[in-house]
């Protein structure tokens, strides 16, 4: 079970120690959102950000392009292990994904809460992340859209039966009340922004945040799909 640390919710005062607590307490990468102001309300991290997060941490680093033309930068992000693009922002989606993978980085697709997902059928076996979002791109601490779980399902039913090798992502919401459902229903890849660092005044950030990696894949463990 994949956990993803957004540090869309970390404290970029300290990015590089939020990160390195992350990779600590076991996540396997980090996600870095690309937000350009017009596809979504909000702003967030250049390329630069890939480059110099690659001297905190020895995590892949995937970039999430949540911008209204994610073709025009696909090369700019190529340094990122993986690239995610939105399906609703690409004209033509396959040609999208394979100038992702020219770059040498792997593809993903993300499916906004309103976005039926069996369209993509034809593309399954050419990413390796499908990314259901359970929130609208731009901002975290939003609440979690639990319809994406029949989703979840139709991804898992679609790869054992057709033995694909994607990925299944869940990205919003992502924490210790959501992730059992999600692990259940078929979700094995979890991107979590506040449920990894949001910071127990109790504790240490650094000890908080291991703590916070480490029960959201317990959890998604124990109650994952099996099959």
């Amino acid at each position: 079970m994949h956990i993803s640390a957004s540090i869309l919710a970390a404290d970029t005062m300290d990015l590089g120690g939020a990160v390195r607590a992350a990779e600590a307490g076991g996540a396997h990468s980090i996600h870095v959102d690309v937000m350009d102001g017009h596809y979504v309300a909000n702003l967030a991290f250049g390329p630069k950000v890939v480059v110099d997060l690659r001297r905190v941490t020895n995590l892949p680093v995937h970039a999430h392009l949540e911008v209204d033309n994610p073709d025009r930068c696909i090369d700019l992000y190529g340094a990122a292990d993986l690239i995610i693009v939105q399906e609703d922002t690409c004209p033509d989606l396959a040609a999208t994904v394979a100038r992702i993978r020219a770059t040498g980085a792997g593809a993903g697709v993300a499916v906004n809460p309103d976005r039926p997902v069996e369209p993509l059928l034809p593309l399954l076996e050419r990413i390796d992340l499908l990314l259901l979002m359970a929130v609208w791109p731009g901002f975290g601490g939003q609440p979690f859209d639990s319809s994406v779980l029949t989703k979840a399902g139709w991804a898992w039913e679609q790869r054992r039966a057709r033995g694909f090798a994607y990925a299944i992502g869940l990205d919003g919401g992502v924490g210790p009340s959501t992730v059992g459902p999600a692990a259940h229903a078929g979700v094995d890849f979890f991107i979590s922004g506040t449920g990894v660092f949001a910071v127990d005044p109790g504790m240490a950030p650094a000890a908080t945040i291991a703590a916070n990696v480490v029960r959201l894949q317990d959890l998604a463990t124990l109650h994952r799909r099996p099959g």
